[in-house]
């Protein structure tokens, strides 16, 4: 896939601690309109923090992070420009997670419908309609009725995924989005991340998949110590002569 010269997600300089453990420190990086990129590196090394960082589930300490044409400089005090700023961002953007995060007390379709009615104001019979076509997209239309407790792990993320669509996004971001599953489940899920890349969804996944990213992914960005370290096409990445970094990363998984 080749991306266009849009920039979907811009992050400048972002920079994020707690207490005295500096978790961000001075993040760059760009995503390109259609990019699949994909972050991976060693536990602690601020993957997480960065992508709540992107949808504010993280206030940065300072840095600006752009998506669709919105900016927020975080370093600046919270006001109501920069909440409405904040909230226009997050309705260009969706964020999966990797315990899934759907409402107990809905059906999966409720689930999916939730979100264009409370946030886009669609109304019920258009939302349903919405809700059943992107369950079919996930191949979960048969799921339509039941309850998060009676589907599997790797149900319950591709629900999660179609949520995330049900609002429009421009971006996804993915949050280790197959580890919480079983071997056996994980394919269903990566099958779909692989159709929405080539549908040029434009997405931001944190991964320890490599098979996934070597297949899928445009860029891999390796992070160690709250810092990019690397930030290079797979063939590249996986190549025969990996940073040191990535060489120890790479023969532990």
């Amino acid at each position: 896939m080749t991306p266009s010269t849009n920039i979907t997600v811009s992050a400048k300089s972002i920079r994020k601690s707690f207490g005295s453990s500096v978790i961000l420190n001075g993040i760059d990086l760009e995503v390109h309109k259609g990019e699949v990129v994909v972050i991976m590196g060693p536990s602690g090394s601020g993957k997480t923090t960065l992508l709540r960082s992107m949808n504010f589930l993280e206030m940065p300490d300072g840095g600006t992070i752009e998506i669709c044409g919105s900016r927020v400089d975080c370093a600046e005090r919270a006001d109501r420009n920069q909440r409405r700023r904040i909230r226009d961002m997050r309705q260009k953007s969706a964020m999966v997670f990797q315990s899934f995060n759907l409402f107990p007390h809905m059906t999966a379709l409720g689930n999916v419908m939730e979100g264009p009615i409370s946030v886009r104001g669609m109304p019920r019979a258009e939302a349903e309609t919405l809700g059943r076509r992107l369950l079919g997209r996930v191949h979960l239309s048969e799921k339509a009725d039941a309850y998060p407790a009676k589907l599997s792990g790797g149900q319950k993320q591709r629900v999660a995924i179609a949520r995330a669509l049900a609002m429009a996004p421009e971006v996804i971001l993915f949050d280790e989005p197959t580890s919480a599953l079983d071997p056996a489940l994980r394919d269903d899920v990566l099958e779909t991340m692989r159709e929405l890349a080539a549908e040029g969804m434009t997405m931001l996944i944190v991964t320890h998949e490599v098979r996934f990213a070597q297949d899928v992914a445009d860029r891999i960005v390796f992070m160690q110590d709250g810092v990019v370290v690397v930030d290079a096409p797979p063939a590249q990445f996986f190549g025969d002569n990996p940073a040191p970094q990535v060489a120890r990363f790479l023969a532990r998984l």
